[in-house]
């Protein structure tokens, strides 16, 4: 911030102008190199005599404080369902007023805890949930309890909550996996192995889980011997999501990269169809700019995308930017006519970029074609 139009030292701003527009002009994103401009709301005179010395750095909580937040700013919806800005402090103290009203409505209590875990409360968080529970409350309150209480490091309360947790929701894998991490963070490695393999036994679709196990061999034994042993279990049970998990892992590098695209290629011999799987790899090959490696992977399965939209954008975007616009205008005609209400909206919104794409060429063709003698 300045107040006599220095330059602040740090800031690379390059080009002579500067485009002051609302943020609803940025429809796809505030650009990366963009400086956001806000007004302030409470101008003191102190801060005023700071700014005409020059240069003044704040920090974030000084920041929100500035702009008239009540700690950092959150959104919310007002009774309209209109989106509204509020200071996370003055959110949290209109929860709990809410909850403490009526403390035996368990949801408003929910509520309270979804936002104080949301912002890692986790103290009063736990208290809250440990009314809920009191009063009644479901496995997916014992859960949050549980979660809590692990993030605390109060293991041996944890421990019996989420075990508690395990036994009201016998289909769901996250009380093993929560048990898991806090048998780990007991060093008992044995127990945080059982945990693992109940988790994947309940759902062996869960790449979470799969992800764990990778974790935890590697921290046992080391990188490459748990990769092949994820891999061979992966090989064994015929399940794709071991091979996206180690995918995953391996992606997050461009060194590491190559072997990535090559577990996502054996995830998908042993599940072609699995739509996860698709869209790890596609997304790798889109991450290393190989638009031919995507359109490869996503082109015989045109069909999935009239009911999922992020593989319908994932093919767009790599024949979109290769200028397959004849490609382009089938696939869109052909997701337009979707039941999916997300996958319809993106082909009309896709179908203006395009529109918008072709009417520029045409204005380029008539100016390189000049005026008419």
């Amino acid at each position: 911030m300045t107040g006599n139009g220095q330059t602040v030292s740090g800031l690379q701003i390059q080009g002579g102008a500067a485009i002051v527009a609302p943020i609803t002009a940025f429809q796809n994103g505030v650009p990366p190199n963009a400086l956001v401009v806000l007004p302030i709301q409470k101008m003191t005179d102190e801060f005023k005599d700071k700014l005409n010395e020059g240069p003044l750095a704040v920090t974030q909580e000084q920041l929100w404080s500035l702009l008239g937040f009540n700690g950092p700013a959150v959104q919310v919806q007002d009774e309209q369902g209109r989106p509204l800005m509020i200071g996370l402090e003055d959110l949290l103290a209109g929860l709990d007023k809410h909850f403490n009203e009526k403390p035996e409505d368990l949801g408003r209590g929910r509520i309270y805890a979804q936002e104080l875990m949301k912002h890692e409360r986790f103290q009063r968080a736990e208290q809250v949930l440990a009314k809920v529970v009191a009063k009644g409350g479901n496995g997916e309150d014992w859960l949050a309890l549980g979660i809590c209480q692990l993030q605390q490091d109060k293991h041996d309360k944890a421990e019996g909550t989420l075990k508690g947790a395990q036994n009201l929701l016998k289909t769901s894998p996250y009380p093993a996996l929560h048990l898991a991490k806090l048998f780990r963070a007991k060093s008992d490695n044995d127990q945080a192995r059982q945990q693992i393999d109940k988790a994947i036994e309940i759902d062996p679709e869960l790449v979470d889980a799969w992800a764990m196990l990778f974790t935890h061999l590697k921290e046992t034994t080391d990188e490459d011997k748990a990769a092949a042993e994820l891999e061979k279990l992966g090989s064994d049970k015929k399940n794709s999501r071991a091979l996206v998990a180690l995918q995953a892992y391996f992606g997050g590098k461009d060194e590491t990269r190559d072997r990535a695209i090559a577990y996502g290629k054996k995830a998908l011999e042993l599940n072609n169809d699995d739509v996860l799987a698709l869209l790890a790899l596609s997304a790798l090959h889109g991450q290393k700019g190989d638009l031919e490696g995507v359109i490869k992977t996503l082109q015989p399965h045109e069909a999935k995308m009239t009911r999922d939209v992020r593989l319908a954008n994932n093919y767009f975007e790599a024949l979109f930017q290769s200028r397959q616009i004849d490609k382009v205008t089938k696939l869109l005609n052909a997701l337009a006519g979707s039941q999916n209400q997300q996958v319809k909206e993106f082909a009309i919104q896709r179908s203006k970029v395009v529109a918008q794409l072709l009417q520029q060429q045409q204005q380029q063709i008539a100016g390189l074609a000049g005026p008419k003698k």
